[in-house]
């Protein structure tokens, strides 16, 4: 079975790309698996001055995928991961990003969309929490304007999520707004780089060892809930769910 995983070196840039367009990059085991494996390869190679995360198709990523979960230790590990890794990791998005997809999102140092792109919390329209993905949204993001957002699902413009903290820069053209985000880290000494990042995200990781196993248990209680399996299944059967009003 081939990884959900494209990868491609530039100039000491690594692109790994979320290539499960079938579902829409969804977030399931292996593809979570994947990612992991990828990323611990980068970590390792003394030629990578930074990573760019991005995507093939239309999405980004849709969030959990409902129907091959991956276990919510294996998605907090895939976030600290993407946080601790010891090279910067850019983002780039010109689709859609879904619930969980805004963790990988807010789990990197820089992030940039196209005018394509589109967000949103959806996880309270299917009977859950945005739980696990918290633990890097959260020290990230203005809170706020990140209340409206979690509460209600609504999708916004990637404008909003630069005022919200999710995201860098937005442009017509991503790659030319990123052009010289990436020219400067390849100027920038590899030690240099890792301990500025070990600085950024040192609030993000106390939250990780604060709430991650709180975190984990209510993200399994929620799944495990019947509004859940209700949300779910309308979800998947394209039907509002039971307590719409």
């Amino acid at each position: 079975m081939s990884t959900p995983i494209g990868r491609t070196r530039a100039r000491g840039v690594e692109t790994l790309s979320l290539d499960a367009t079938g579902t829409r990059n969804a977030l399931s085991a292996s593809l979570v698996s994947g990612l992991a494996n990828a990323l611990a390869g980068c970590a390792e190679d003394e030629d990578v001055r930074a990573v760019v995360l991005t995507h093939t198709g239309t999405t980004f990523s849709a969030g959990a995928d409902l129907r091959d979960p991956p276990a919510p230790d294996a998605l907090v590990g895939l976030l600290r991961q993407i946080v601790e890794l010891p090279k910067p990791v850019v983002a780039r998005v010109t689709g859609h990003v879904r619930a969980g997809g805004l963790g990988l999102l807010a789990a990197c140092d820089i992030a940039a969309a196209s005018a394509a792109a589109t967000f949103a919390f959806t996880e309270v329209r299917i009977g859950v929490a945005p739980a696990v993905i918290s633990l890097p949204v959260i020290p990230r993001a203005d809170p706020r304007a990140l209340a409206r957002h979690y509460l209600t699902g609504e999708r916004f413009d990637p404008a909003e999520a630069v005022r919200l903290g999710l995201l860098t820069t937005t442009a017509d053209d991503v790659d030319e707004a990123l052009a010289p985000i990436l020219d400067g880290l390849r100027r920038s000494s590899p030690q240099a780089l890792a301990e500025t990042k070990r600085l950024l995200t040192a609030r993000v990781l106390e939250t990780f060892d604060r709430d991650a196993a709180h975190l984990t248990a209510l993200s399994a209680r929620l799944f495990a809930s019947g509004q859940a399996r209700e949300g779910m299944t309308a979800f998947l059967e394209k039907r509002d769910a039971a307590w719409v009003v």
